[in-house]
């Protein structure tokens, strides 16, 4: 079933981050991962989290792909990129649904 990682992060190191994006969308690609979505912060308008400037979103294969990506030792060079040229990193996975429903049942 399929997954999709929010990513919520602001962006500490500028060199730091590009040299994790050159290689990410590849290697998420490659693992069974799609970036969905990019955004820049743009306002609060409702809830209790600290802004942060940059979201992704991407949807994975399944679980299995997601930990696949965080855990192969030929990317234990790139995820430090990602560490050092991020600060305030939320990273969530949600189940993909196709409505609703599940969520509201008794």
């Amino acid at each position: 079933m399929a997954v999709y990682a929010l990513n919520l992060f602001d962006i500490s190191s500028k060199d730091e981050y590009l040299e994790y994006s050159r290689r990410s969308v590849k290697e998420v690609q490659s693992h069974g991962g799609r970036v969905l979505s990019l955004g820049k912060f743009r306002e609060s308008v409702q809830g209790d989290i600290s802004p942060r400037t940059v979201l992704i979103l991407v949807e994975w294969e399944s679980k299995e792909a997601f930990d696949s990506y965080r855990n192969d030792p030929k990317l234990s060079d790139l995820h430090p990129h990602r560490e050092n040229g991020t600060s305030n990193y939320i990273w969530h996975l949600f189940d993909k649904l196709e409505d609703l429903r599940p969520l509201l049942k008794d």
